[in-house]
């Protein structure tokens, strides 16, 4: 396998369907803006899209693919059988847990957004809206297995495309059907569900070549299912944590008018670097790393996962330095128009402002996890990720009333950064990561570079300032013209300093 070919081929599927997943947003704003429609709407929706980044962000493969690469060494046949007995408690697992969510809807909703309780009308439209798009989780969770497979494989491009569906889906629904806000929701819930079906066939195509269903009624918890499923339960918590802090912020965020909305829109604009630096890496070096660990391949192992860390670092750092730079121009740009106006891109920025902070350590939990999923090891991973949440949820409740919503995204920095440290902490005491003198070095070209490159995008951005104010209707093109300049100059200067070698494209890892 060849980390940065890989990387790139997931990170190239990713970012087309953030880029769609922008579209949609982009609509989703023109039309609802941030108001009380948009808020039950993204309940809605954020629900069953937190549990498919907890299952297809990293939280599945990291319980599953080290198993499954360790009984493929064994033979296909091995595999196969603990393919199939996962499936088949999936199946059952997940089928009754949509089935009890449906009936206890509105106790659920009352959990998630205990703050749409002031208004009846907001909370009965999230009750309908959370009703449809819940079986979505049922869907992806089993696509998100299929994709498991196909990464144990080495085939992450179709894995990583398939998010596009929903986002294809979305935007037809968004241009075609010109239905009042309160209508459109509906058909824009029902088309969540659909994707998840779309999304389960398209991977079932491709997953044929690897592994093929059998459902028998025998539902036998053989040893390997209890190691895999011990493993799921506390994965899921700290491959997802970032997701579960946003899910804790949305809580929160439902007691003040707006706010939802408005952290909605700051998370995907952050999502779309975390989405490589952090997530793409993540899946991607799982399977060798496992096979290497397996095989107690020193070098390799200390080699791959000093890369990763500099992969991560090298894409995270000059976003998050853009990101506090010019939050405000660029949540205009991107989102500032029709419904959503001067105030909704204000609140929207001074939270993308405060994330931007966390981005690397969102980063690096995703590598730094993956460096323990791959040795089979997912309790570590959970207990920091639930010290992590715990300070998130004190330091958001304990100053929400005086700072307001803007105390969400400061809390999920504070608390990913802790996370970050205590892993890179364990995993430096107990050896299972060293960090060479070659990773120091390139980290301080990098930071270099990385200032040198903001301070050219601080300028760039006072130059276009004019164009970039909110009523200006070339801030979208002004913008995008900043980040391919200033983009093409942080390649060009890592080329120049070596801190990014083309050669690192051939390396097999």
């Amino acid at each position: 396998m060849n980390l940065i070919k890989s990387t790139g081929t997931f990170s190239f599927y990713t970012i087309l369907s953030r880029i769609l997943g922008y579209l949609r947003d982009f609509l989703i704003a023109m039309n609802l803006g941030s108001g009380p429609i948009a808020d039950a709407f993204f309940v809605a929706f954020r629900i069953p899209n937190t549990f498919r980044r907890l299952f297809s962000e990293g939280t599945f493969n990291a319980a599953f693919v080290p198993i499954y690469s360790s009984e493929m060494v064994k033979s296909k046949k091995n595999a196969e059988n603990f393919s199939n007995d996962v499936f088949k408690f999936l199946l059952l697992g997940l089928l009754l847990l949509t089935l009890i969510i449906e009936l206890l809807m509105p106790l659920f909703i009352f959990v998630i957004a205990p703050g749409f309780n002031e208004s009846t009308d907001k909370l009965e439209l999230t009750i309908q809206l959370t009703r449809i798009t819940f079986p979505f989780l049922l869907f992806i969770s089993l696509a998100s297995f299929f994709s498991a497979i196909l990464n144990s494989h080495n085939r992450f491009g179709i894995a990583a495309a398939a998010p596009i569906v929903l986002n294809i889906i979305l935007i037809f629904i968004l241009f075609f059907l010109k239905y009042e806000n309160d209508t459109l929701v509906i058909y824009l819930a029902y088309g969540v569900s659909f994707a998840g079906i779309v999304q389960l066939i398209i991977l079932f195509k491709f997953v044929k070549k690897y592994f093929l269903p059998k459902l028998k009624l025998d539902f036998k918890i053989t040893k390997k299912i209890k190691i895999f499923f011990n493993k799921l339960i506390p994965s899921i918590f700290s491959s997802g944590v970032t997701q579960i802090n946003i899910l804790v912020g949305t809580i929160i965020a439902s007691f003040q008018a707006n706010a939802v909305s408005y952290l909605y829109y700051a998370d995907r604009i952050y999502q779309i670097n975390l989405a490589i630096a952090g997530i793409a890496i993540g899946t991607v070096l799982l399977p060798s790393l496992s096979k290497y660990i397996q095989s107690k391949n020193r070098i390799k192992i200390e080699f791959i996962q000093n890369k990763s860390v500099e992969l991560s670092l090298f894409l995270s750092l000059p976003a998050m330095f853009a990101l506090i730079i010019a939050s405000e121009e660029i949540t205009s740009s991107l989102f500032g128009y029709g419904s959503f106006d001067e105030l909704s891109v204000k609140n929207s920025a001074r939270a993308l402002y405060y994330f931007a902070f966390g981005l690397p350590a969102f980063a690096l939990i995703k590598i730094f996890s993956s460096f323990l999923f791959a040795r089979q090891n997912t309790k570590i991973p959970f207990y920091y990720s639930l010290v992590s949440v715990i300070f998130n949820i004190v330091i958001s409740i304990f100053f929400f009333k005086e700072v307001g919503f803007i105390i969400i995204p400061i809390a999920t920095t504070i608390s990913s950064w802790i996370n970050a440290l205590l892993l890179f902490y364990y995993l430096t005491k107990k050896s299972f990561y060293n960090v060479k003198l070659n990773l120091i070095l390139s980290l301080l070209k990098i930071l270099c570079i990385v200032f040198t490159s903001s301070y050219f995008f601080y300028f760039m951005i006072s130059i276009f300032s004019e164009s970039l104010i909110y009523n200006s209707n070339y801030k979208l093109l002004s913008m995008i013209i900043i980040v391919i300049i200033t983009l093409f100059s942080y390649i060009l200067l890592s080329t120049f300093t070596k801190a990014f070698k083309l050669s690192d494209i051939k390396l097999k890892y």
